[in-house]
């Protein structure tokens, strides 16, 4: 049986989340703080001002907590993966713990990254459930909506599409009446994995460039081609998974044709735990 780590993206994180792990890892949180100019372990555990909910604050706390719990669980349980992966910002996390960078390269890429997209005005995306992608990408073409873009093949069930705010209030209906058990707009400030995210791509794309990637010694699958990263082609792959849709399903379906596989959920929440079940 192969193990299985995934690390979870934006909307899993909650107040309170790695409260008992900043302590037992002092040396990353003292980095943490350096690099990002504030207390994570107050944002995380406290909030006080209610950061948790904007990107540029919610992609570090997250990445920083996912870490943590890594660390605690191939340090002290001794659980080492034999694939790793993440769903959006998740990846980062995959990244880092397949050696590809160390956390304080890795946290200034995530802060940048947040920091990129949370400047994206005028986006929206929401949830579908119960109607298959085909449908969804048919009632798209049909209506001519060209900016709105299917963000997140998250699962047979659940489908995430993202795009203007003003296409998704117009399609949600459209996409509710063809079949759609629920449509969701989702607590976001904007319209990731979509074409409007391609001047962020550009933007990123430079700013990694300054850093050099090892390659996986932990096979890491790709958000943007579904298949493990290649070692020559880390830049782009990373880059490119901003504009273009996270393909959860395919992920995983990879994995589960290498033979019977335990996933084990390394971040806060279970929402990936849910997805997989929906796929196997």
């Amino acid at each position: 049986m192969i193990s299985v780590f995934v690390f979870p993206g934006q909307g899993s994180q909650r107040k309170g989340m790695g409260a008992d792990l900043f302590k037992k890892f002092p040396e990353l949180t003292e980095i943490s703080d350096s690099i990002l100019g504030f207390s994570i372990q107050e944002l995380c555990i406290e909030d006080p001002d209610e950061l948790l909910v904007k990107t540029e604050y919610t992609q570090p706390a997250l990445f920083v907590v996912n870490e943590l719990m890594y660390k605690h669980e191939t340090e002290v349980n001794e659980n080492i993966p034999d694939f790793i992966a993440g769903h959006s910002l998740g990846e980062l996390n995959a990244l880092l713990a397949a050696g590809v960078f160390d956390f304080e390269t890795g946290l200034k890429i995530v802060k940048k990254r947040g920091e990129l997209m949370s400047k994206s005005q005028n986006g929206s995306m929401a949830a579908v459930i119960g109607l298959d992608c085909s449908s969804i990408e048919n009632i798209i073409l049909d209506n001519d909506v060209t900016s709105v873009n299917i963000a997140n093949y998250n699962s047979p069930k659940q489908t995430v599409i993202s795009g203007r705010t003003d296409d998704i209030k117009l399609l949600m209906p459209r996409i509710k009446h063809a079949g759609a058990r629920l449509v969701i707009r989702l607590n976001v400030s904007g319209a990731f994995h979509s074409c409007l995210m391609r001047q962020a791509q550009t933007e990123f794309s430079d700013y990694i460039g300054q850093f050099e990637f090892n390659s996986p010694q932990v096979p890491v699958i790709s958000n943007f081609k579904a298949i493990p990263y290649e070692s020559d082609l880390i830049h782009d792959t990373l880059a490119n998974q901003m504009s273009n849709p996270v393909r959860w399903t395919e992920s995983i379906q990879y994995l589960l044709q290498l033979g019977e596989a335990e996933f084990k959920e390394t971040g806060p929440g279970n929402v990936l735990t849910g997805l997989i079940r929906q796929i196997t």
